[in-house]
């Protein structure tokens, strides 16, 4: 173990700030991302609706470079990849495409390496086990899945974190941040009013923290498994045994992914069944505000023993909050009833307009949209899955600031149709959801008809008549000695600032360069022949002459560049 140490120890100390930045840049520079940091223009591109076949072509050409350069760069930037693609309200949807291809599937390490990490994280070590298979049954860039027997004859599946991984991520984070800062102000206004980079990269250090975190996606899954209970025939959660930060031991499910399942393994009525149980467990779920955000068809298996349905991978979880999911499920609802006004109004409740937003263009673009999602079936070009999406997408056209936690919900929600489309393509996820409606209603009225929320209702009631006697009586006051008073303060954001600041900055040097071009030609017209510290009339005129010209030239290229 003391070998395994010695290279594992030195490893970690050569992550560093300093190298890993190097590293990122060459690699960068490397697939010729240099210039889309640099150019304001690619960005204009992001928002534009009708692209022709030349920018579409461009853009699939930019992602396709992000997705050599992120797999080049490891874990971080592959799950920062992986983020991305849920997030169509910031990249268009010919460079989400691209990273959809990123492969997390990496050479795995020797098994000497979790080995050590096995005997330093489980009480026993590997005396846990009657054996442990040292080929691992998954391999990827955060962690690698082994198959085990423990004492007691029960079959299970080892989840141990690579040993550096965590040090990789902390020192790629703050790579990341700094540079976030700089892209930031390479937006255009409007894109920046609607898009906050630094709280991108917050959410996805905050998720990619807790993915580090073995007990904390164990814990997650006990939960799951608690809600799901006995009340899906065909849906449970496996079991975890023992879980500590790097080990997470949990039972082996024998089973297929549900695009590899036989087809004659259910007959339709049994398909029909896992299908309504998956999405009624994955919308109680969101209504909770707390699913699972990874449930696409390789993440749930069916079990060859049970024949259930089994999610797995809780690793990635998704949080929104219960006033954003009632807001969607109710604009879903408006839909299917053809009510595009009320379905629009609910839509303006989920996203949040910005200065730069034209509500009222925002609000036909929703009708119009939602008409078409009205009757549509599975196959249809308008199918339930890439409804959110387009609403997002809509969203972030019109200038609309998107909450964080919105585009993952809706990347988890079209998975679930896609893992719908899959198990039971006869029937429409759209009928699927409205099966649902009756425990939706039963999610909503109960958050808003409960002990907690009357007892919160009543307090504020309390206080609001409780102290309006003395609110009244002050007012009351003021109007009686005729001092009634209203305060207003202006406050500018820090981009607007920048840009008086730069307007000023400007004027100050167009000041300057005017100057010494007049004080150039004051000099050659009317001043004697004399010297200044050795310098003639003409070269001192000249020298004048040729620094306003520089300066010009620099102050031309600054409003070009502008």
């Amino acid at each position: 173990m003391e070998s395994i140490k010695s290279v594992i120890n030195p490893h970690n100390a050569d992550i560093t700030k300093a190298n890993r930045q190097r590293r990122i840049v060459a690699v960068v520079m490397k697939h010729g991302l240099g210039y889309f940091l640099r150019d304001a223009s690619i960005f204009r591109l992001f928002r534009k609706r009708n692209r022709s076949p030349e920018e579409s072509e461009k853009l699939r050409k930019i992602g396709r470079r992000m997705r050599m350069a992120f797999e080049e760069l490891g874990p971080t930037f592959i799950k920062l990849g992986q983020v991305l693609v849920t997030r169509n309200d910031i990249l268009p949807e010919e460079i989400t495409q691209e990273l959809e291809n990123l492969l997390d599937k990496v050479p795995p390490i020797h098994f000497d390496y979790c080995k050590y990490i096995l005997e330093n994280e489980l009480p026993e070590g590997l005396d846990t086990f009657e054996w442990i298979d040292p080929d691992p049954i998954g391999s990827a860039s955060l962690a690698q899945v082994y198959r085990a027997r423990l004492k007691t004859g029960d079959e299970v599946a080892v989840k141990v974190l690579r040993p550096t991984v965590e040090k990789l991520f902390q020192t790629d984070i703050s790579v990341i941040k700094k540079w976030t800062g700089r892209l930031q102000k390479q937006l255009p206004v409007e894109m920046a009013a609607s898009l906050d980079l630094n709280e991108l990269v917050a959410d996805y250090y905050s998720g990619s923290m807790n993915e580090l975190n073995l007990e904390r996606e164990a814990r997650t899954m006990d939960s799951h498994r608690q809600k799901a209970g006995e009340r899906f025939e065909w849906l449970r959660v496996t079991e975890v045994y023992h879980a500590t930060k790097n080990v997470m031991v949990m039972e082996f499910v024998d089973g297929w992914t549900i695009k590899d399942f036989p087809v004659d393994f259910y007959t339709f009525e049994e398909r029909l069944q896992i299908m309504l149980d998956l999405a009624h467990y994955y919308i109680e779920s969101y209504m909770d505000g707390d699913y699972h955000a990874d449930a696409h068809g390789s993440n749930i298996l069916i079990c060859k023993k049970t024949r259930k349905a089994v999610p797995i991978d809780f690793g990635m979880v998704g949080k929104m909050d219960t006033m954003h999911t009632q807001a969607i499920f109710r604009f879903l609802m408006h839909t299917r009833l053809n009510q595009a006004e009320d379905a629009a109004e609910c839509a303006m409740d989920v996203i949040s307009p910005t200065i730069y937003t034209d509500t009222v263009k925002l609000r036909d673009q929703y009708r119009a949209m939602f008409l078409n999602y009205v009757n549509s079936t599975q196959a249809d070009k308008y199918n339930w899955g890439r409804l959110v999406l387009e609403l997002i997408n809509i969203g972030m056209m019109n200038y609309c600031k998107i909450p964080n936690g919105l585009a993952l919900w809706a990347k988890a929600f079209s998975a679930i149709e896609g893992t719908a489309r899959w198990i039971c393509p006869e029937v429409s996820y759209h009928h699927v959801v409205e099966s649902a409606d009756t425990a939706v209603m039963k999610g909503v009225i109960g958050r808003r008809f409960n002990y907690r929320a009357n007892a919160t209702w009543i307090t504020e009631f309390v206080k609001l008549f409780g102290t309006m006697p003395r609110r009244i009586n002050k007012i009351l006051e003021h109007f009686y000695y005729n001092d009634f008073r209203m305060n207003m303060q202006m406050r500018v954001d820090k981009r607007t600032a920048n840009m008086a600041n730069q307007i000023i900055n400007r004027l100050a040097l167009t000041m300057i360069i005017s100057s010494i071009i007049i004080a150039t030609g004051l000099i050659m017209s009317n001043m004697p022949e004399v010297e200044f510290f050795g310098l003639t009339k003409q070269a001192v005129a000249s020298t004048g002459l040729m620094l306003g010209l520089i300066m010009g030239v620099f102050l031309l290229w600054r409003i070009w560049r502008t």
